[in-house]
C-alpha cells in the first residue's frame, strides 16, 4: 500500500510539474510560478490530490541544500574572505534595518486596534521571520538572468549567505521567548558547543578526508558510485547540521566552498545539478500547497495588508541600502524585489514558534500565508518590472548605446570587448574585416560606436542574441568576455545550435583551457602567455643573452609549453598525474636548454679557435 502510495505521489507530482511550467514559460511567467500553481491546483485547496504537505515540505527543502551546495563550490575559500565585510556589513544592516522597520509597524498596528492584539512577544518573532528572504527564489532568479556574477548579484548573495547563518539564532531565540521554567543555561552551553564542534569538524574534514576519499571513489571509475557518493556528502553534512540545529543550508555551503578548489568541482556540479532542480521545482510546489486559503477567505483584508506592508517596509529599506552600497541604478529593482519577499527559513521559524506556544496556530497560518503568497507573487511583480518599470532604469546612469534588433551579417562575431578583445578587434578592423561586436559594458560599447565599429548592448549568452547577431551564419566567434562560465556557456551554446562556427576562445588560466579543450575547442589562446613570453625575452637579455638568443629560448619554451599542456589535458582531474607530467616537462625542458647551450658554446668555440691548418 505504501509502495503504491509514493507511486501515485509521483505521478501526480510529475504530471503537474510537466503540464503547468512549460505553460507558464510560454506566457513569460518563469519556472517558479509554474511550480507554484501547480503546487495550489494539487494541493489541499485545489484539487486536493495531496495533502500531507507539511513532510512534503521538509523533504523538498533539500533542494536548497543542494543549490547552497552548488553555490559553495563555486565560491573558493578566498573569495568568501573577500565578501566578509558585505556578508557580515550589509547582511546586518538588512536585517536590522528590516527587522526594526517591521516590529515598528507592528507596534503601530496593534496600538491603533485593528483587530491585532499583538504581544512584544509575537510581533518580535513576527518581524524577524519577516525580515528573512527566499534565498530559493532569489539564487534561482538570478542564476536563469545570468545575473549573479553581477555586484547587485553579488550583493544579494551576501545578504541572503548572511540571513541563513542569522536564521540560526533566531532559532535559538525561541526557546527563551516561549513561556517554560525549566531551561538552564547548561544545555544552551552544551548545544553551542556542538554546533561549534560539527562545523570545526566539517571544516577540517573537509580539509584533510574528502579530496583524499573523493580520489580514492573516482579511482574505482564507477560513475554512478561516484553520483552516489556526492549525494551521500550533501546529505551525511545535513544530517549532522541538523543534529545540532543548525541550518542544513548553510553546512552544504561550507563543503562546497571547502571543495570549491578541487578537481573534482565540475564533477560534483555535473552530478548534482539535476537533483537539485527537482528537488527546487518540489520545494516550490510545496510552497504553493502550503498556502493556507482559509485563512485567506476568513481574514482576506487583514491578509493582503500584512502582504502588501511587509513587502513594502522591506523594500524601503533595501532600496536605501542599495543606494547606500552605490548598486548601478539598472540593478537596483531587482536587488530590492528578491530580498523583499518572504523566505523559506521563515517557515521553520513561525512553525517551531506555534510549537513552543510563542502564538496559536491562526497567527502562524496567517504569518506562513502572507509569506508563501509573498514568494508566489514576486515572480509576478518580476514580470511587471520587466514590462514597465526596468526600461526606465535600463538608461538611468549609463550611456545611450542601442541594444542590438535588426539581424547581422557580419562574418565575424566578437563577444567582449575589454582589453584583451579591443586588439583582436583593431587588428581586424585594419585587415579590412568587418565584425559584429557583444558586450554588456554600454561605456564600452559608446565608445566603439565614437570609432564607427558596429558594437551592442547585449549578453552574448542568450541564445536568441547570438542568433540576431549572425551567428547562424557568421564564420568566426572570437570569445573574449572575462568570465569563465559565461565563456564555456558561450561555447556550450555554439557547439549545439551553430555548429559551423570556428570558435576562437580566450583562456583566462590553464583550468578554463583543460574546460575549453573537453568541449571540443582547439584555437585558444592564453590571456597572459603570449605577453609573458616578450616579458622572459627582456628578462634574458636584461641577463646578457643577445636578443636571438633570448627570442630562440622563449620560442622553445613556447613550443615545449603548449605541446605539455596538450598531454596533459586529458588527465587534467587527476592531480597527482599532472604533477608528474608537470615535473617530467620541466626536467625534460631542462635536458634540452642544457644540450642547446653546450652546442651554442662548442660552437662559438669552434668559430673562435679555428682548426690549425698544415
Amino acid at each position: 500500500m505504501e509502495h503504491s502510495s509514493w507511486l501515485i505521489n509521483s505521478l501526480i507530482f510529475l504530471a503537474a510539474a510537466v503540464a503547468a511550467v512549460p505553460i507558464a514559460k510560454a506566457l513569460g511567467l518563469g519556472s517558479i510560478i509554474g511550480y507554484l500553481a501547480a503546487g495550489i491546483i494539487i494541493g489541499p485547496w485545489g484539487l486536493g490530490l495531496v495533502s500531507d504537505v507539511e513532510s512534503i515540505l521538509h523533504f523538498a527543502e533539500f533542494g536548497v541544500v543542494l543549490m547552497l551546495f552548488l553555490v559553495g563550490l563555486e565560491l573558493e575559500p578566498r573569495r568568501l574572505w573577500e565578501l566578509r565585510r558585505p556578508i557580515f556589513g550589509w547582511g546586518s544592516a538588512q536585517m536590522l534595518g528590516c527587522a526594526t522597520i517591521l516590529l515598528i509597524a507592528f507596534g503601530a498596528a496593534s496600538m491603533a486596534a485593528i483587530g491585532l492584539n499583538l504581544s512584544w512577544k509575537v510581533m518580535l518573532v513576527a518581524a524577524l521571520g519577516l525580515a528573512l528572504s527566499s534565498t530559493a527564489i532569489a539564487l534561482q532568479v538570478l542564476g536563469e538572468r545570468n545575473q549573479l556574477p553581477t555586484t547587485g548579484g553579488q550583493s544579494a548573495f551576501s545578504i541572503l549567505l548572511f540571513q541563513d547563518v542569522a536564521a540560526i539564532p533566531i532559532l535559538a531565540l525561541l526557546p527563551l521567548l516561549a513561556v517554560s521554567s525549566g531551561s538552564g543555561g547548561g544545555n544552551a552551553w552544551l548545544e553551542a558547543g556542538k554546533a561549534i564542534g560539527v562545523i570545526v569538524a566539517i571544516i577540517v574534514g573537509g580539509r584533510l578526508l574528502l579530496r583524499k576519499a573523493l580520489r580514492w571513489i573516482a579511482g574505482s571509475k564507477t560513475p554512478e558510485i561516484f553520483t552516489a557518493a556526492a549525494l551521500l556528502l550533501v546529505v551525511a553534512i545535513a544530517a549532522l547540521m541538523q543534529f545540532v540545529g543548525l541550518s542544513m543550508a548553510l553546512g552544504a555551503f561550507l563543503a562546497g566552498v571547502l571543495l570549491a578548489e578541487s578537481e573534482y568541482r565540475r564533477e560534483l556540479e555535473t552530478d548534482i545539478e539535476p537533483f537539485k532542480g527537482l528537488l527546487l521545482g518540489l520545494f516550490f510546489m510545496a510552497v504553493g500547497m502550503s498556502i493556507d486559503f482559509g485563512v485567506l477567505m476568513k481574514f482576506p483584508l487583514l491578509m493582503a495588508a500584512l502582504v502588501i506592508v511587509f513587502m513594502a517596509l522591506k523594500a524601503v529599506v533595501i532600496y536605501g541600502l542599495a543606494k547606500l552600497m552605490g548598486l548601478p541604478y539598472q540593478e537596483r529593482p531587482m536587488f530590492t524585489l528578491m530580498l523583499a519577499q518572504g523566505g523559506e527559513f521563515a517557515f521553520v521559524v513561525f512553525q517551531q514558534a506555534v510549537g513552543l506556544k510563542i502564538f496559536d496556530a491562526q497567527t502562524g497560518s496567517l504569518l506562513v500565508g502572507a509569506v508563501a503568497l509573498s514568494m508566489l507573487i514576486s515572480p509576478l511583480i518580476l514580470v511587471l518590472l520587466d514590462k514597465f518599470l526596468m526600461p526606465r532604469f535600463a538608461n538611468c546612469g549609463k550611456p545611450d548605446v542601442p541594444e542590438i534588433s535588426e539581424e547581422q551579417h557580419a562574418p565575424i562575431i566578437v563577444a567582449g570587448i575589454g582589453r584583451y578583445g579591443q586588439i583582436i578587434l583593431r587588428v581586424l578592423a585594419a585587415s579590412g574585416y568587418k565584425a559584429t561586436v557583444l558586450d554588456h559594458d554600454p561605456e564600452q560599447v559608446q565608445g566603439l560606436m565614437r570609432f564607427g565599429y558596429r558594437a551592442f548592448y547585449g549578453d552574448a549568452t542568450r541564445l536568441d542574441l547570438l542568433r540576431t547577431a549572425g551567428a547562424a551564419t557568421a564564420k568566426v566567434l572570437v570569445v573574449a568576455v572575462d568570465s569563465v562560465e559565461q565563456s564555456l556557456e558561450i561555447v556550450d551554446i555554439c557547439k549545439e545550435h551553430f555548429p559551423q562556427l570556428q570558435l576562437i576562445v580566450r583562456a583566462r588560466n590553464v583550468q578554463h583551457y583543460y574546460e575549453l579543450r573537453s568541449r571540443g575547442v582547439t584555437q585558444i589562446q592564453r590571456e597572459t602567455f603570449e605577453s609573458a613570453l616578450l616579458s622572459a625575452e627582456d628578462t634574458l637579455q636584461a641577463l646578457g643573452l643577445t636578443p636571438s638568443d633570448a627570442h630562440v629560448n622563449a620560442q622553445r619554451f613556447r613550443t615545449h609549453n603548449l605541446a605539455q599542456i596538450e598531454t596533459a589535458w586529458p588527465h587534467h582531474k587527476d592531480e597527482e598525474r599532472l604533477i608528474s607530467i608537470a615535473k617530467a616537462g620541466r626536467q625534460q625542458l631542462e635536458e634540452l636548454m642544457a644540450q642547446e647551450r653546450e652546442v651554442t658554446m662548442l660552437g662559438a668555440d669552434a668559430i673562435a679557435h679555428p682548426p690549425a691548418k698544415d
